[in-house]
């Protein structure tokens, strides 16, 4: 594993599938199930819960990969193999699922998500672990995630434009949702290839022979307390936002009274704000720590929330600035949880022997999806309580002083929650550098260990 400082050329090849990838997350939360249901028809409480399931069932499916990126050890790398094979699933799922018309029902739904997160999954967990490869130093870790947060942040970004263009282009034929799609279908080959051709992968520590992971090294891999920590922090983190997020424009246009168009703006100011942000936490983590870093934007983002409702909806110059406030934090929980969980897969390969980066984060990334299916399952509850996606004048009062408390409140309680499971966080930047350490003289032993290991192996038919 290299630890120099890798060039902005590098960063910026590495972060660049981040950009559709997000680009493809955002619509999944955002606009797709309120697509399905205001334009396509279908009831709110059908979505959210094929939402769900394909959700639960891509969750089961990140474990089985991360043994089987863990196992990989082909000549063309272990993470960039994947990357290519994924890329060709999600272009093919997204044009059916952006470019349906009304009259598609649940099975077509179910399908083609399942093909898509599918696809996602891959290149989410292949992209990812590769970057916990490309440097072995604490600070620069979070640099990298830091890029990769910020590739991230600016694809939904350019998602969210996407809209806003296209109004001002009277020639312009598609536009929303299938708008999207397209864009996505075209980024994919050329970011996934930029990084293909420019960023470099380190050869896996340990050989496919001595590598011997299975289901159960997940499991045991949960009940490591560093790790434990990581995931659970992170599974909060990412509930609160989600559902935030996939609320939001429901919780702007009809509790707050703004127009789409205005409510489009400040959710880009929101995200304006996370590419400032990401830079921003992997500085104050080299002053503070990752986790007290990451304390820090998860109680800003709280107070941040808790006011939210507050606010009279008066004009966009009034809630411009808690968007502002709330977008800041937004990346701290992209940047800082991976670079802490590239940190623990150091002390795991120290106390093993082995690398888990796969398996490592197939446990993160199965953590966010679990938190992503309970933020849009927030969709369900709406339906229960009442709420009329098709026509939200004719919901129920509990409905909408329900959504206005569940896009506030929710999130800023699940923030505060993970400072708590924060607070005693062990992993520290002394303690890093005394793994590293050691792992070094691990390192260094390993040749001679390997030679002896491959004449006992040759001797023992003999016994």
């Amino acid at each position: 594993m290299q630890s120099q400082r890798r060039s902005s050329w590098v960063m910026a090849a590495y972060a660049a599938p981040s950009l559709p990838l997000a680009a493809l997350g955002l619509p999944l939360v955002v606009y797709l199930p309120n697509h399905y249901s205001a334009s396509l028809g279908l009831s709110v409480s059908a979505v959210g819960s094929a939402f769900l399931l394909v959700r639960l069932i891509d969750i089961i499916f990140d474990p089985i990969f991360g043994t089987v990126l863990d196992r990989t050890r082909w000549s063309a790398g272990r993470f960039r193999p994947w990357l290519s094979i994924g890329a060709p699933m999600i272009m093919i799922a997204t044009w059916m699922l952006f470019m349906a018309e009304r009259g598609v029902g649940l099975g077509y739904l179910w399908l083609w998500l399942c093909v898509l997160y599918g696809g996602y999954s891959v290149c989410t967990l292949a992209h990812s672990a590769w970057g916990s490869t490309l440097s072995s130093d604490y600070n620069e870790r979070s640099r990298i995630y830091a890029w990769w947060q910020s590739g991230n942040v600016i694809g939904m970004i350019l998602v969210l434009v996407l809209p806003v263009v296209l109004a001002t282009i009277p020639q312009a034929t598609i536009r929303g949702v299938p708008a999207m799609g397209w864009f996505i279908v075209m980024l994919v080959p050329l970011a996934v290839g930029a990084a293909l051709a420019l960023v470099p992968e380190p050869r896996a520590t340990t050989s496919g022979i001595e590598h011997k992971v299975g289901i159960s090294a997940y499991f045991d891999l949960i009940r490591r307390p560093t790790i434990a920590r990581i995931l659970f922090a992170d599974l909060l983190l990412h509930i609160g936002p989600g559902v935030a997020g996939a609320l939001f424009f429901f919780y702007f246009e009809h509790v707050k009274g703004y127009s789409k168009t205005e409510a489009e703006t400040l959710l880009l100011i929101y995200f304006i704000s996370a590419i400032v942000g990401a830079p921003i936490w992997a500085m104050v983590a080299k002053k503070l720590g990752k986790h007290r870093a990451l304390m820090t934007a998860a109680v800003i983002y709280a107070l941040v929330q808790f006011a939210i409702p507050f606010v009279p909806a008066t004009s966009l110059l009034v809630a411009l600035p808690f968007l502002i406030a709330a977008g800041l934090p937004y990346s701290s929980a992209g940047v800082l949880l991976r670079a802490m969980l590239a940190d623990a897969g150091d002390e795991e390969r120290l106390r093993t022997g082995q690398d888990r980066t796969g398996t490592l984060y197939a446990i993160l990334t199965g953590t966010i999806k679990i938190g992503m299916a309970l933020a849009v399952g927030s969709f369900i509850v709406l339906g229960w309580m009442g709420f009329d996606a098709a026509n939200p004048a004719a919901s129920t009062p509990i409905a909408m002083r329900g959504l206005e408390w569940m896009y506030a409140a929710l999130p800023g309680g699940f923030a505060l929650l993970a400072t708590w499971v924060l607070a005693r966080y062990p992993l520290t930047e002394a303690r890093h550098a005394e793994i590293r350490q050691k792992l070094a003289d691990m390192d260094r032993a390993a040749p001679q260990a390997t030679v002896s290991s491959a004449a006992h192996v040759v001797q023992s038919p003999a016994q």
